[in-house]
């Protein structure tokens, strides 16, 4: 087991999720969720490994000109765009998830950084919608052995090709998941 990737019985913001190879949802099969918020009120994530074939300036009219990709984030509020980035408190109100990464702030200073050119796709991601549980319903999915609960080190969430985000994970985490990274998407074709 690769040292930077440990499992967890318990999730914090932060820490991934990475559902079960035979998961059977829409959004969530053999997704990557990462835990930008988990407190006693709930839980609000977004899954890394779903880009969508639509241009953020398709999405919002009044915003500049930046070609960075758009994910699906969740299944909850659709039409609201949210945001994963490094620019830590050159965002004002963002919410540290993890060391360099930040969740939410002010589009506005997102919008001034861009024409100003001092963003870059590698700074930020945007999603439509958000993976979002009230209390204690992450916990009965887990429960159901739904996911699997990960914190890692020095691994770039913002550099990763987003395609092969899951199974790339699993192989990293050793045997056990190896299998898991190999399994058919059905396994009545196996």
């Amino acid at each position: 087991m690769d040292p930077l990737y440990k499992t967890y019985k318990h999730p914090k913001s932060g820490m991934l999720l990475l559902s079960e190879p035979f998961l059977k949802d829409v959004y969530f099969s053999r997704s990557v969720v990462l835990l930008a918020e988990h407190n006693k009120e709930g839980t609000v994530g977004l899954i890394l490994n779903k880009p969508i074939d639509v241009k953020l300036n398709t999405l919002l009219e009044d915003f500049p000109s930046f070609e960075a990709r758009v994910y699906l984030g969740g299944p909850v509020k659709p039409n609201n765009l949210f945001y994963l980035h490094t620019l830590g408190n050159q965002i004002e109100n963002s919410v540290k998830v993890k060391e360099n990464l930040y969740f939410g702030g002010d589009v506005e200073r997102i919008k001034e950084l861009i024409l100003l050119r001092k963003i870059t796709p590698a700074d930020i991601k945007f999603f439509v919608g958000y993976s979002g549980w009230m209390p204690n319903q992450l916990n009965d999915e887990l429960k159901e052995s739904s996911w699997l609960i990960v914190d890692y080190k020095n691994h770039n969430l913002m550099q990763n090709t987003p395609y092969n985000l899951w199974k790339n994970i699993l192989r990293r985490m050793g045997d056990e998941y190896y299998t898991w990274s190999i399994a058919p998407i059905d396994p009545q074709l196996n």
